[in-house]
């Protein structure tokens, strides 16, 4: 077995979270006076960390200050109503029991706030994922590959036996900087032709088919 531990992203690849996202992001928004966001656009915008999804959402010019303080209000949003919609996409489940049946080493490496991170890790994946690492001051968010250093120290697994798992371009730009396989799955935020195009080493569209592939 060339691979023994599998780094996932969190949204969209094993949970879908857009509902809550979106929702805490348009409390925030109408708060301020600013228009609420559709689902499509919420989906466009995710990916990059929340700070930079508040800057995709509000007008062209608006200031660090003002987004800052739509960020704080997306927390406090977000905080208490992360958990409202957001469930693991069929089949995920499934797939985190065959790969702890397997030994296989599992961690969780994502763009959302650290602190949101490990609630949502342990809410639903309990010890089946026991790494879970978010955007801190200590480690740069992706395309950066701090996060999945970090995540192979904390398994105490090697790089070279690690693949990352996730739906959007940014996964794929950080699996080639930390020098891993990347494969991309279909049924989260961005299309199939975006994660070909960035060069996904593999694609696939069911969570069953990542044992086939390890």
């Amino acid at each position: 077995m060339r691979y023994n531990t599998v780094i996932f992203d969190l949204d969209g690849t094993l949970l879908n979270t857009l509902d809550d996202l979106r929702d805490s992001l348009n409390d925030a928004l109408v708060q301020k006076g600013y228009t609420p966001k559709t689902l499509e656009e919420v989906r466009r915008f995710v990916g990059n960390g929340v700070k930079t999804l508040i800057r995709r959402s509000v007008p062209e010019g608006v200031g660090e200050e003002e987004v800052n303080s739509i960020l704080e209000l997306f927390k406090a949003n977000y905080d208490h109503n992360k958990q409202n919609k957001t469930r693991p996409y069929n089949g995920i489940m499934e797939l985190l029991l065959d790969l702890h049946r397997y030994n296989y080493k599992l961690a969780i490496v994502s763009n959302k706030y650290d602190a949101a991170v490990k609630e949502l890790a342990k809410t639903y994946f309990g010890n089946l994922i026991p790494v879970a690492i978010g955007e801190t001051m200590q480690i740069k968010r992706k395309p950066a590959p701090d996060s999945i250093f970090e995540a192979v120290k904390e398994l105490e697994s090697d790089l070279s036996r690690t693949v990352l798992v996730g739906d959007s371009e940014t996964d794929v730009q950080t699996a080639k900087n930390a020098g891993i396989p990347c494969i991309g799955v279909t049924w989260g935020f961005r299309c199939r032709e975006v994660l070909r195009s960035e060069g996904a080493n593999h694609l696939i569209d069911t969570p069953r088919e990542l044992l086939t592939l390890l």
